[in-house]
């Protein structure tokens, strides 16, 4: 496995191959916490459509809507999400009109829910890389065109532990792919891009130190490995496919578990390069559904299995509350998402959003 991952390494000096300049290292955060966008054409649009969220810079005024948001909380699905905003709604005692609901503010969208509550904003993301970076694209237009300063994207989610048993909660401190590259690649114009993997180390401290001595399972701080696959990609005997012994996918759990692995998901790699690259502290913390050393398959009961999927969220949430607490964060947040900019440009949004579907 480390011939491989040398070879991978060599095979970055291709002239097709583009590496990250130390210049765009440095540029990660602009000093008064404004989100970078990187892209001149924006601003030459008549308005940014939102295509995957609904929204639009011209049909919704972002800034009212959406200024006063700090966190971004990303899960897979829109029932863990909006269990999460109900979840949020009571750890900030906050509360909604009478006679009102929760709104699904990307319900014509048809791909994600996004709630708001207060300073949180509660978004699905889907399954896998693919997913998650046209989610992220979008959520990070959005915090540009609401003039959000210094959020903090959270992904929150289940994972493969390496190690580890079923139930601890992980807090990634920093992201690999399949080759166990710190590194986000994308083939951009025919040409392979790498972007840096960078997840916010203070940040992950922080959500670390909100675990306590009561909690009835372990929160650790590990590496992570991001695949883009859930079976082959990640080694299990169980897919429509496999091609190797359960002898060697051992041997690759043992060499991962060498290395720090210490859990594997689908999202962290992209998720850390693109709110690096926008300058957004990020953080990702997930909880392990096995150890992948003693199988492949989930063999917990299903109330087992949602009691260990609010692990993640009470841990976040700690951290939110504290934020708030420490900050003053809190004030008296319209419980209900409007308002709309321009009626006409609105159903234009929802036009081309449902066109999408």
């Amino acid at each position: 496995m480390a011939d491989q991952v040398d070879r991978e390494k060599n095979g970055a000096e291709n002239k097709n191959e583009k590496k990250p300049c130390s210049k765009l290292r440095r540029m990660t955060r602009y000093n008064d916490g404004s989100v970078k966008l990187r892209n001149p054409n924006i601003e030459l649009m008549d308005q940014d459509i939102l295509y995957h969220l609904a929204l639009g810079s011209g049909s919704h005024d972002l800034q009212e809507m959406f200024g006063d948001v700090k966190f971004v909380c990303m899960g897979g699905t829109p029932k863990r999400m909006e269990t999460f905003a109900h979840f949020m709604m009571d750890e900030l005692k906050l509360k909604l009109p009478a006679g009102t609901q929760l709104q699904d503010i990307s319900a014509f969208s048809y791909r994600y829910s996004m709630y708001k509550v207060g300073p949180v904003l509660s978004v699905s993301h889907g399954m896998g890389v693919p997913s998650v970076g046209i989610l992220l694209h979008e959520l990070i237009k959005l915090m540009y065109h609401a003039k959000v300063k210094d959020p903090h994207f959270i992904r929150i989610g289940t994972c493969g532990g390496i190690g580890v048993e079923g139930g601890t909660v992980v807090v990634t401190e920093d992201a690999y792919d399949g080759l166990l590259r710190n590194s986000y690649e994308l083939a951009i114009l025919g040409r392979i891009v790498h972007r840096p993997a960078v997840l916010d180390k203070k940040l992950a401290r922080d959500l670390k130190a909100m675990a306590t001595n009561d909690d009835p399972y372990d929160t650790i701080i590990g590496k992570t490995m991001c695949t883009y696959d859930f079976y082959e990609g990640q080694g299990r005997l169980d897919g429509a496919f496999c091609e190797f012994s359960e002898t060697e996918k051992m041997e690759y759990l043992e060499q991962l578990r060498d290395f720090g692995i210490v859990n594997i998901e689908m999202e962290c790699t992209i998720f850390a390069a693109l709110t690096h690259y926008a300058g957004i502290k990020a953080a990702v913390v997930c909880v392990t559904l096995l150890d992948r050393l003693k199988g492949d398959q989930v063999m917990a009961p299903k109330e087992v299995m949602n009691e260990w999927q609010q692990r993640p969220q009470t841990l976040v949430s700690r951290y939110i509350q504290e934020y708030v607490r420490k900050t003053k964060l809190m004030r008296s947040y319209p419980m209900l998402v409007g308002p709309i900019k321009s009626p006409r440009r609105f159903k234009l949004v929802q036009q081309e959003s449902e066109a999408h579907e």
